[in-house]
């Protein structure tokens, strides 16, 4: 059977999923944007925190909404107005988007034998003046024993649209990343200016095999499908959308042994270039689900 399981830290909240031979576990922290904190499946540790690199540099496993990436400048316009978001990059963009660091709830968690699974809703009522609309942003994990559901609803709350790209920053835990690969398919990447925003879409060509050793990553590809798989000497990982357009950005931060493998349904400064964005009407709802599958 598995279990869940709250627990107080420091003045946060994690909810542990858990199988009961304690070899399958799933920590989340609900004040850090209900974000993964450790994942470990077969005795494997998948996501884990490293000394040296909080959550406040790194955002690892955060839920990125209402927008990925950054925008730049944090300004934008949409329907006519222009907007300026809080640029919490330095300063200079707005970055992965608004929910971050915001407490999510508990509103539903059922265990089995097989799983466990939880659904955590943050609603926002009071938006900031560079987002002034109200949304309800609710994801479901469900844990098992090689496999994690992540599905996720965004609903409009507001009277009017509001535009959106949504995503998920994970960083994967191995002590053999620079033998790793990851295999995706892609014929474009986007080209980056010094701050990491959109300049163009260029050609690119990955069908297969794409080897980590010796790169310093933060890339961005626009996805030919919807899979991505991350192959270690530790274990192998699938990563599967049901999204209609897939894009993948890869970051490695220097001297760690972590890679972020991060699906989006956008990129980078998308509120200006609109490439992956969507609008949400009022009282609307949009749902991804992604799936994580573990050997």
């Amino acid at each position: 059977m598995y279990t869940i399981k709250q627990e107080t830290s420091h003045y946060s909240s994690f909810l542990i999923l858990e199988n009961a031979s304690k070899t399958t576990k799933a920590v989340i922290s609900l004040q850090e944007g209900a974000r993964i904190a450790t994942l470990i499946v077969s005795n494997k540790t998948i996501i884990k925190e490293l000394p040296n690199f909080s959550y406040a540099d790194s955002y690892a496993a955060s839920l990125l909404f209402p927008f990925v990436s950054r925008i730049e400048n944090g300004v934008y316009e949409f329907d006519g107005k222009m907007y300026q978001l809080d640029c919490n990059q330095a300063g200079i963009n707005a970055l992965h988007g608004l929910v971050y660091n915001k407490t999510f709830v508990v509103v539903h968690q059922k265990v089995t034998d097989s799983n466990a699974a939880v659904t955590l809703l943050y609603t926002e009522h009071n938006p900031p003046k560079g987002f002034p609309f109200q949304y309800a942003l609710e994801v479901t994990y469900k844990l098992s024993e090689n496999n994690l559901e992540i599905a996720i609803k965004a609903t409009n709350l507001d009277t009017t649209p509001f535009p959106f790209t949504l995503g998920w920053h994970p960083y994967f835990y191995t002590e053999h990343l620079s033998e790793s690969v990851v295999k995706f398919n892609s014929h474009q990447q986007v080209a980056f200016d010094e701050k990491l925003i959109t300049k163009e879409l260029i050609l690119f060509t990955n069908e297969g095999d794409f080897a980590i050793e010796n790169k310093q990553l933060d890339d961005c590809f626009v996805m030919n499908d919807a899979v991505i798989e991350f192959e270690t000497n530790e274990y192998q990982l699938k990563i599967t959308s049901d999204a209609s357009q897939n894009y993948l950005q890869m970051y490695t931060p220097p001297h760690r042994t972590l890679i972020a493998i991060e699906p989006m349904t956008g990129i980078s400064n998308s509120f200006n270039n609109g490439i992956g964005l969507q609008v949400l009407a009022p009282s609307k709802t949009y749902t991804i689900s992604w799936n994580l599958t573990i050997n």
